[in-house]
């Protein structure tokens, strides 16, 4: 009977510390919000244009070349493609940890026991040592198998395994986030390419007038009809258009080179047909419902997939509170000699189970947890800010598309009437009615709106390419 109670007090003695050591905090875990608004601009209809291909979103096929080619060699894409396979190994790491390790272990050793030792004296009065395969010099030999598991009793190792896929799931969405960038970006500085060239055009004309106009009032000055003011106002406004000639053309060279690096590739000529620019159109956009940008675009779902797995870390982060169990066992032969192995006295074998729980100084892991709880936390607002980011995204570039088409019908007004202007004023000042400031004045006036009107086009072409880019389309 008192060795009963011997026994039960020893149990209590390492139960009752294993339960302290159980104790836990609070599970509390912050929830996201996910309201959004119901329509755009009160529109009810889900038709979308993210759901387009790309290829058909845009219909230069030379675009589409170098679109193609930046996705097969971008450099930073390919970099991110790496980082998925990164994560998946991840899971694979994660999911090992819970199953059984087992290995194969082999061994060899060799010791000198000192006589004048406590072990020497000992060994030294035994009856092995009778044995003529005992030396004084002992060699010891192993084989055998070996293995360890650790019991998942509270789920951490499997739930550590969960996260790891919510984390890769949420690269594959940062990679199609990164596609309809990509896309995007190529897209604007192709369609900036185009732009340049026709701001060029415009530029090389007006140089050729002005170079004209110049000319006849050098004529007119010989003719003491103007004076030599009139002639370095004009030859000024002449060298300050070739000096916009000579701005426009190294941002061509740098559009293009940003081009080659985004597709991958070594500086080259761009392949594009620029005199297409003013007539390019851009086709109805069906912005949908804001609650199809939960599923179209990648960074909500993103932020969503780390969401996911900042919840499971908390109860990862949690379990490291329990005690953790583990079962080891061995078996295999061990001799002096190696012609003992196979023999079955040889034969030794082991099992063993460990139950561990944290008693004193937890702060290491109450500081894990509280970092958990905290990053979980911070994912909340980050999907939450996503969220609204994209909404406002997608209403800023549905009113770019409307304000940037009314600003280039009325541009267009204003161009085809200062074209009118010039050559009016052309005709008054070689009839001397007009004074030289009212050409030169017309003349910047045409130029600078003739280019306004192609800078509004281009906001226009941008509009077309952010409003798919920010519906979420071009990725899948």
């Amino acid at each position: 009977m008192s060795t009963i109670i011997i026994h039960r007090s020893i149990a209590l003695i390492f139960i009752v510390p294993l339960l302290w050591g159980c104790k836990t905090p609070d599970n509390a875990i912050k929830t996201e919000s996910k309201s959004i608004p119901a329509s755009y601009y009160n529109s009810q209809d889900t038709t979308n244009t993210a759901k387009i291909n790309w290829k058909h979103y845009f219909s230069d096929p030379n675009l589409i070349a170098l679109i193609d080619s930046a996705l097969k060699n971008n450099q930073e894409l390919n970099i991110t493609l790496q980082e998925i396979e990164i994560s998946k190994n991840e899971i694979r790491a994660r999911k090992g940890e819970y199953l059984p390790f087992i290995g194969l272990r082999g061994a060899a050793g060799l010791e000198k026991i000192p006589r004048y030792t406590w072990r020497g004296a000992v060994e030294d009065n035994l009856d092995i040592k009778t044995n003529p395969e005992v030396i004084e010099s002992q060699a010891d030999y192993f084989l055998g198998p070996y293995a360890s598991w650790e019991l998942d009793v509270w789920k951490k190792l499997r739930n550590a395994k969960i996260s790891a896929v919510a984390r890769y799931l949420s690269n594959v969405e940062g990679k199609n986030f990164m596609v309809t960038n990509l896309i995007a970006e190529i897209a604007d500085a192709y369609y900036e390419l185009m732009a340049l060239d026709n701001l060029l055009n415009i530029i090389d004309k007006n140089i050729e007038i002005q170079h004209n106009a110049l000319k006849v009032v050098k004529q007119q000055k010989e003719a003491a009809r103007v004076t030599l003011l009139a002639v370095n106002r004009f030859e000024a406004q002449l060298l300050n258009t070739q000096n916009l000639q000579f701005e426009i053309k190294q941002k061509i060279v740098e559009t293009e080179n940003r081009i080659n690096f985004l597709t991958g590739g070594f500086p080259k000529v761009i392949s594009r047909n620029s005199n297409t620019f003013n007539e390019l159109v851009i086709d109805s956009i069906q912005s949908g419902i804001p609650s199809q940008l939960l599923i179209n675009r990648p960074d909500i779902r993103q932020a969503e997939f780390k969401l996911a797995a900042a919840k499971i870390d908390v109860k990862v982060a949690r379990a490291n509170f329990y005690p953790s169990l583990r079962i080891s066992a061995g078996v295999g032969f061990q001799a002096f000699n190696p012609t003992f192995l196979v023999n079955p006295k040889s034969m030794l074998y082991n099992l063993a189970g460990d139950l561990m729980a944290p008693l004193i100084n937890r702060n290491a892991i109450k500081a894990a947890y509280s970092t958990s709880k905290a990053q979980q936390v911070q994912t909340v607002y980050n999907y939450e800010q996503t969220i609204l980011n994209a909404y406002i995204d997608v209403l800023n570039q549905l009113a770019k598309l409307n304000n940037f088409s009314e600003s280039y019908k009325t541009k267009l007004q204003q161009v085809e009437i200062l074209m009118q202007s010039i050559g009016i004023a052309n005709n008054l000042f070689n009839s001397a009615r007009a004074d030289y400031a009212e050409v030169l004045l017309t003349q910047r006036e045409a130029l600078e709106s003739k280019m306004e009107l192609i800078e509004i086009k281009l906001k226009q072409m941008n509009a077309k390419v952010n409003i798919y880019r920010a519906l979420g389309g071009g990725w899948n």
